[in-house]
């Protein structure tokens, strides 16, 4: 165990209104200064967007212009609202408000809910997938552990976009879903999903905001004591913000305009879950007289990696790609973005973790790397080769550290020392906090020195060293503080789930990755078919899978090391290429074609009371078109044949009736109706297509990445006049 160096943790309250602007940059203060009237900050990775808005709102405070009270600040995940609070305590803010969505709304609805509805409020369910398991076994429908999330994630889309069950078919065909199921089946499991709640009396996530959009919606009384409580709004990642929460802002608000947003358009990866940056980007139009501050000063990354990411996003395409932020790195150089090609994943699996072994050799700490992946089915492979090289690891989006059971008991014994501390002799000797915490903790499992290996010791040693960590730093940033302080500051921490660093080599979904950052990142698996993803085959979806993959490269600060593999494993077939996205970023690749559009150079821009002219077009989506006559094509059946109902078929009879007797067996073995295997209009598409190769196959609308794995190797031996060669079934 090494000693702590001074930390930043818990730096001193500024000691004025005017201290709490100084260190900001020009566009930082412009968004710390703007106290009045709408304001949009288009923040780029890396450039203190947080720190931005939450000086704005000490400032405020300080200031004496904002009343703690009457500022309300959302966000979007409870680890980014604790860090939030956290901040706004050490620049002396206190009683500010700061949530996620859900929590603000869950706290409203249980206050108003005697009053505006009466009797007892039904219970919240933590997770729905057992629910929806329930709802398809009352319809008589089989899913699986993958349908049934898959399932879980479409029922929890239509509810964020305020889509009813009987208009789920037609919203999804619009919104280029890929549905899981036949859409008509999901919306009978979807159906039967609400009525199973109503019958049960619990409610979820999602109805949370419903009901308080209901109630703010319908009792005038309740949402006019709404607004005299909060004045003042910030919304922090509002790229991400779905219908249902801009819905719930816009009556929070009321007429005011009292409002800043954060976001950038281009870090928007969560479409999937309804959000959309259609209301960041129109925020001019519906705000003529809002004041605009571009954040482009990135202060996290080095100029290389800062190359890289820019010239990601000079590559994009669409409406988010035409209000894209042009990052300038504030850090001296670094070293050039690494490429590496390996023949297979174990060897790129492999590879990273001698590197990080290596990295961690020559001093790096292990809490500063990062292994970022496309699915969380990837890491499965980091793990083990981890776990080989004798390097600690932590997943995450796993079990969260204050829910662990070694944080739980070590924080029951730390309390019992505060307040029982002079009569236990393992305190005798101890001088100082830190030494009081090691002392304590050494009764539950902690060590000076860390176990070998890795695995579930290594772990709870983890967890308990963290901890330690944790009291050097509040020891050396409040030198008089208590066995009691550090209790309080656990607490606190608890309650934002604010965790402190955990020494091990993060393991991490780009997904997951979001908001976080490391010395050293692994982008691992850059290769088409995982990025972008095999099932992204539309312009927004490809743009998407873009993006995520700038998330990945901003969370570097100073090394950045991309791999593929040629195959999936060893001695399999090398069919595979690095992602078409490097294409003329990485050494010995031509350029793609560069775009010729604007692009977001730091600043300010005000507004005008009399308006800003009018709103920017959207860009058009590429119409589907029929491939007979060439007719732009609405009908999401007609979609998926791509072509017109009544042109002219090219299918071939004798193929679809194969296709319909082998569908039939498969039915009947797993003990699902026909449609759960293939749709109707599915065989059609595959008879009239006639593909010779999985990827092929693969693009026709209905033939998911699951069926494609189920069924693929039985479709394609028919396609080509042979019998099935695998007995095929459900996975």
């Amino acid at each position: 165990m090494t000693a702590a160096t001074p930390s930043t943790l818990f730096p001193r309250a500024p000691e004025s209104a005017d201290a709490v602007l100084e260190g900001l940059d020009p566009e930082q203060r412009e968004v710390a200064t703007a106290l009045h009237g709408p304001v949009c900050v288009l923040a780029g990775a890396g450039t203190g967007k947080t720190r931005a808005i939450t000086h704005r709102i000490a400032y405020g405070v300080r200031a004496g212009i904002l009343q703690p009270s009457s500022v309300l600040a959302v966000t979007f995940t409870s680890r980014a609202a604790g860090e939030m609070r956290g901040r706004l305590r050490q620049l002396g803010a206190h009683g500010v408000q700061a949530r996620t969505f859900h929590s603000a709304a869950l706290r409203q609805l249980q206050y108003f809910w005697p009053k505006a509805i009466g009797g007892g409020m039904p219970r919240l369910v933590d997770r729905k997938i057992q629910l929806v398991a329930d709802a398809a076994a009352a319809c008589g429908t089989r899913l699986d552990r993958n349908e049934l999330r898959d399932v879980t994630a479409e029922i929890e889309w239509s509810k964020v976009t305020q889509t009813v069950p009987a208009d789920y078919p037609y919203a999804a065909a619009k919104a280029g879903r890929e549905a899981p199921r036949d859409p008509a089946e999901i919306a009978h499991l979807y159906a039967a999903y609400e009525n199973l709640k109503r019958d049960r009396a619990v409610i979820d996530f999602e109805d949370v905001l419903l009901l308080t959009v209901a109630v703010l919606q319908d009792r005038h009384d309740v949402a006019e004591q709404v607004r005299a409580q909060y004045q003042h709004f910030v919304v922090d990642e509002y790229q991400d913000v779905s219908p249902l929460q801009q819905r719930l802002l816009e009556l929070w608000l009321g007429d005011r305009d009292n409002l800043c947003v954060v976001g950038d358009a281009g870090q928007t990866i969560y479409s999937f879950t309804g959000a959309t940056p259609d209301h960041l980007l129109d925020f001019r139009a519906r705000h003529p007289g809002a004041t605009v501050v571009k954040l482009v000063r990135d202060y996290r990354s080095t100029p290389q990696v800062v190359r890289l990411a820019n010239g990601l996003l000079a590559q994009a395409r669409g409406r988010a790609a035409d209000h894209r932020l042009e990052l300038v790195s504030q850090r001296p150089a670094g070293p050039e973005p690494g490429y590496t090609e390996y023949t297979d994943e174990p060897a790129e699996a492999e590879g990273a973790a001698r590197r990080i072994r290596e990295l961690i050799d020559a001093g790096v700490p292990a809490a500063e790397i990062a292994v970022l992946f496309r699915t969380n089915a990837q890491s499965e492979t980091y793990e083990q080769a981890l776990a080989d090289a004798g390097v600690p690891y932590q997943l995450r989006g796993a079990e969260r550290f204050f829910d662990r059971p070694e944080v739980r008991k070590a924080g029951v014994a730390l309390r019992g020392a505060a307040r029982f501390g002079g009569n236990d002799s393992l305190l005798d000797d101890a001088v100082d906090l830190p030494s009081q915490v090691r002392a304590v903790l050494s009764g539950e499992g902690w060590t000076s020195e860390p176990p070998a290996g890795s695995g579930a010791v290594r772990e709870r040693w983890e967890s308990l060293a963290a901890l330690v960590n944790l009291a050097h730093d509040l020891a050396a940033a409040r030198p008089g503080a208590t066995l009691g302080d550090f209790v309080t500051e656990l607490d606190e921490r608890a309650g934002a789930q604010h965790a402190p660093t955990v020494q091990g080599v993060t393991l991490a979904s780009l997904h997951a990755a979001k908001g976080l950052e490391w010395d050293v990142v692994f982008l691992v698996g850059v290769a088409e078919g995982m990025l972008p993803i095999t099932y992204a085959r539309t312009d927004e979806q490809i743009e998407e899978e873009r993006r995520l993959l700038y998330v990945g490269v901003t969370r570097a600060r100073e090394r950045l090391h991309v791999s593929w593999a040629l195959s999936r494993s060893p001695g399999g077939r090398a069919n595979r290429r690095p992602s078409r996205f490097l294409d003329g970023l990485r050494p010995g690749t031509t350029p793609t074609a560069g775009r010729t559009g604007p692009t977001g150079a730091g600043g300010v821009e005000r507004g005008s009371a009399r308006g800003a002219g009018a709103a920017p077009r959207r860009a058009q989506r590429t119409p589907a078109r029929c491939r007979v006559c060439g007719r732009t094509l609405t009908d999401a059946g007609e979609m998926k044949l791509m072509r017109c109902e009544d042109c002219p078929s090219d299918m071939d009879e004798g193929l679809y009736e194969r296709l319909r007797a082998w569908r039939a067996v498969q039915a009947e073995r797993s003990g699902q109706p026909d449609f759960c295997v293939f749709t109707d209009r599915t065989l059609v598409a595959i008879a009239e297509a006639q593909p010779e190769s999985p990827a092929e196959l693969s693009r026709i609308p209905g033939v998911l990445s699951r069926k494609l794995r189920s069924y693929g190797a039985d479709v394609l031996a028919i396609c080509a006049g042979r019998e099935p060669v695998q007995d095929g079934g459900s996975d």
